[in-house]
């Protein structure tokens, strides 16, 4: 499972530039469904010249794999790539569902660099977890 956003003011398509977002939708997605698990609304903000802005975006994306959005500035894909969260451009024309679908295929057939990574990340800190899980109960091997 990975946890995907969408900028989007009407919960059906991309249709925001990152910094200047109005709301956010975050679902986890699986390679047979996607459900939706948070919904962010934003004041409405210039897209230029408030670095603060991007804070509070960036805090409600944590624990998200991608975010895809109509534009995004240097500063916005930096504060999200030190999170781990892949920006992802896109253009008005694919809606949520049709993402989501080609997510979740993705997840099943592999070959999309971000969303490898992300099972990928997924996948040894569940191993590390595991193995200080055995330490706590005195595994010896």
């Amino acid at each position: 499972m990975i946890k995907v956003a969408f900028a989007s003011t009407d919960r059906t398509r991309v249709n925001q530039h990152f910094g200047s977002a109005e709301g956010f939708v975050i679902y986890e997605v699986t390679p047979d469904k996607a459900t939706l698990v948070g919904v962010a609304e934003f004041a409405e903000e210039a897209m230029d010249g408030n670095e603060d802005k991007l804070g509070a975006k960036v805090d409600f994306l944590e624990g998200c794999a991608g975010v895809y959005v109509m534009a995004i500035g240097a500063s916005a894909i930096k504060k999200l790539l030190a999170k781990g969260i892949q920006p992802i451009r896109v253009d008005e024309v694919d809606t949520v569902d049709e993402l989501l679908g080609q997510i979740s295929k993705a997840m099943s057939e592999g070959g999309v660099v971000w969303i490898d990574r992300a099972i990928a990340a997924q996948a040894k800190a569940k191993e590390e977890n595991r193995f200080a899980s055995m330490e706590e109960e005195g595994w010896e091997g």
